[in-house]
């Protein structure tokens, strides 16, 4: 459930972010009538998503048990951690000019008239923060089942990514209603910290998922062995899993790839945090 309730809340709070400045943006100028069109993009790109995310998971599903399943889900994981990573560290640069760029977007469709301009640059942006959604979430349930060795009940995911997205609500209409002055570096900056640790834990499924493969046969030899105090499949251990990437029995490549990957996310954060801090000039 925590998995899902942290990335739905960060993606939701990120596109119902550019939708509320959207909209924050059409008030001011008296363009209220142009909503709709706003509107009737989220509404293509939830359609899309869910669609889509359906699909993909029955899909996979019909190949339950089979090595299908295993190279779809190792590049799920992968697809995951990249994308994930790629996003973060995206909106950790971009987030203090997020608002001015959506801004000049916002005036270039409306100076063009372009119909459908505002309705597309909302289908974009909801989009592509869907897209990833259903990624993370696909990856997610995923290794859940592989930890738990059982397909996973729904109610946890659905009760996470429904709680992530009302909150996600909540602060988009605080978006809306205070505009520029509510400042999200903070917010997104801990919440980028925690996703760099869920790509983490993916990137240490992906690998365990390659090794029984034969695809990666080395550093095989297994570091620890907790599987009887702190087993994966038990709800603390999930729990661990998904926010520090924790293996009961990790190999010596798992625990290489974790540490490497955790020591290059915090200094990427570290320099594109310099970087933003530093007066335009």
């Amino acid at each position: 459930m925590l998995p899902t309730f942290v990335i739905f809340l960060r993606e939701g709070i990120e596109a119902s972010m550019i939708v509320a400045i959207l909209l924050s943006y059409l008030a001011q100028i008296g363009q209220r009538q142009r909503f709709r069109d706003v509107y009737l993009g989220v509404g293509a790109a939830l359609g899309l998503v869910v669609v889509g995310g359906l699909a993909a998971y029955l899909l996979i599903e019909s190949y339950s048990g089979s090595l299908v399943q295993t190279y779809f889900e190792t590049a799920t994981y992968l697809l995951a951690a990249v994308v994930l990573t790629g996003m973060t560290l995206w909106m950790h640069a971009h987030a203090p000019t997020m608002a001015r760029e959506l801004r000049a977007r916002s005036e270039l469709a409306l100076s063009r008239s372009e119909r459908f301009g505002l309705g597309v640059l909302a289908f974009q942006a909801v989009g592509r923060e869907g897209l990833e959604t259903m990624v993370f979430t696909l990856a997610i349930i995923f290794a859940s089942t592989r930890q738990a060795g059982t397909p996973v009940h729904g109610s946890g995911v659905l009760a996470g990514a429904g709680l992530g997205l009302l909150v996600a609500l909540g602060v988009a209409v605080l978006i809306y209603r205070l505009g520029r002055r509510l400042n999200l570096k903070v917010f997104f900056r801990v919440l980028g910290v925690l996703l760099m640790l869920f790509a983490a834990g993916l990137l240490v499924d992906a690998v365990q998922n390659m090794q029984a493969l034969g695809w990666l046969p080395f550093g095989t030899r297994v570091l620890w062995n907790t599987s009887g105090a702190l087993p994966e499949s038990s709800n603390l251990g999930d729990l661990a899993h998904s926010i520090l990437g924790y293996a009961d029995h990790p190999t010596l490549l798992q625990g290489l790839v974790w540490t490497l990957y955790v020591a290059a996310s915090v200094a990427a954060f570290s320099l594109l945090g310099r970087r933003s801090a530093r007066p335009a000039t």
